[in-house]
């Protein structure tokens, strides 16, 4: 696992075209916007299906 400090406005590049940008941060909650190309779904992890049924493709918020 790779652990980064990021501030507002900074982003993160995953792959190609994946980018993570951090909106806003107050107090214990952090705000993410997430771009990615339109064929990689993004869902937060407690409505992911089971790590055995997710493509490879998937990116899931933690």
């Amino acid at each position: 696992m790779l652990v980064l400090s990021r501030k507002v406005g900074e982003k993160v590049v995953i792959g190609d075209g994946i980018v993570v940008t951090i909106n806003r941060i107050v107090g214990q909650r952090v705000s993410l916007g997430v771009e990615a190309p339109p064929q990689v779904r993004i869902v937060r992890s407690e409505l992911a299906p089971d790590d055995a049924e997710q493509p490879s493709h998937a990116v899931v918020a933690v």
